[in-house]
């Protein structure tokens, strides 16, 4: 039987992280793209490769490491080259993910949950079943931003506005479960979400 595919997205401060780990800890299967966005560059070389000619060897260290704070703010600065970043890692990306429901489905696992921010930018979504949006208000959002990363409120918005707007990801999500509140009510609307989603089943 085909494992049921569930897309968690949101953008970044919207606690997508938080819900993540709620659904861990309820002994779902988590693939966190993050995770394998991070992997994909130590596991094939040929993406610093890329990074270096396409954006220059700034951003390498002595090591040969990616300097992923200076490169982060770099492309997140500008939606275009944030594009240009993604089209050299995505294709990695989406083949390790892929790899890795192959084998939940010969695990027989029930249902998987495929954390990623840019699942709908990057047409990911339609590899899977269903899509649970992590929703906040933008007040929230700048706020919890800036207190875990301690960035700026211009490098706040920088980040948000190079991401697609919460609001434009609602016309693609299956279920939106507003992040605003209290952790107790996330865990609420969490377990709502997921007994319609096993009715739906």
């Amino acid at each position: 039987m085909a494992v049921i595919k569930i897309g968690l997205t949101g953008g970044i401060g919207s606690g997508k992280s938080t819900v993540s780990d709620i659904l861990r800890e309820k002994g779902m299967e988590i693939i966190d793209a993050d995770d394998i966005a991070r992997n994909v560059i130590e596991k094939y070389p040929v993406i610093i490769d890329k990074i270096k000619s396409i954006f220059g060897e700034r951003f390498i260290d002595d090591s040969g490491k990616l300097k992923r704070k200076e490169f982060g703010d770099y492309i997140f600065s500008c939606k275009y080259e944030r594009i240009k970043y993604e089209n050299i890692i995505m294709p990695f990306i989406k083949r390790e993910i892929l790899d890795s429901i192959d084998k939940l489905e010969k695990n027989n696992e029930r249902i998987c949950i495929v954390d990623g921010a840019t699942l709908i930018e990057n047409r990911f979504y339609k590899h899977l079943d269903l899509i649970l949006l992590v929703w906040v208000n933008r007040s929230v959002q700048i706020c919890r931003v800036k207190k875990r990363d301690k960035l700026t409120e211009l490098q706040i918005i920088h980040r948000i506005n190079s991401q697609m707007s919460l609001e434009e990801k609602k016309k693609y999500a299956d279920f939106i479960l507003d992040n605003s509140d209290t952790l107790e009510e996330t865990k609420r609307q969490l377990e709502e979400i997921f007994n319609k989603i096993n009715m739906k089943l």
